[in-house]
């Protein structure tokens, strides 16, 4: 990678997700900016899969911008509600705004009532995209998961949207008790990272 600093668009507004991008990759010469700060609106995610909606949220702000983008397109799966919420994750409960993840979380609690712990099972994909530009017709696509199990309820005051439901059996609590460090090491979108971090070393990005 070039010595100098590489500014690159995170298509997301998301203020938890652009804190653990920032933190990921700043050492390695990036320069994560949200696209909110050049005014470009979310991209309608229109796919059926983490690796269509992905896509187009990196191309539209690429087109939107000039500048190379990086998206994710991240969510969890529950076996026992059939991969749901998967793509609808940030969606499930209907509700926008400040009180989306709390409701998210209560509706995710209620939608498992009755189930033992071992039929908790879950994990959070997240599959990254990077564009170096809008017509990009190799974009780099990266994907991490982390198993874990619901819990029957929140805990921990870290991280954000599932995490203080998400058990994560290596450590014996939520995501939301991890360290900013270990979770980045554990969690999925980290997974995801590192792998195009070496993708876009490898590559002389």
């Amino acid at each position: 990678m070039s010595e100098h600093t590489q500014r690159i668009v995170l298509a997301s507004g998301n203020a938890g997700k652009l804190k653990e991008f920032q933190s990921l990759l700043t050492d390695c010469g990036l320069e994560v900016v949200p696209q909110s700060e050049f005014n470009v609106s979310d991209a309608e995610e229109t796919g059926l899969s983490f690796v269509e909606n992905a896509i187009l949220k990196a191309r539209h702000a690429c087109r939107a911008t000039g500048l190379p983008a990086i998206a994710d397109d991240s969510g969890l799966e529950v076996d026992a509600l059939m991969g749901k919420p998967g793509i609808y994750s940030s969606r499930f409960a209907g509700v926008e705004g400040a009180e989306r993840d709390s409701a998210n979380n209560a509706k995710l609690i209620n939608s498992l009532q009755g189930l033992t712990q071992k039929d908790r099972s879950a994990r959070f994909q997240c599959v990254l995209v990077y564009m170096r530009h809008a017509e990009d017709p190799t974009p780099i696509i990266c994907q991490g998961s982390w198993e874990g199990q619901i819990q029957h309820q929140i805990s921990g005051e870290g991280g954000f949207g599932y995490d203080p439901l998400f058990y994560v059996p290596e450590r014996d609590c939520s995501a939301a008790e991890l360290s900013k460090a270990d979770k980045n090491s554990l969690s999925h979108r980290g997974k995801a990272m590192q792998l195009l971090l070496q993708t876009l070393t490898a590559a002389g990005e």
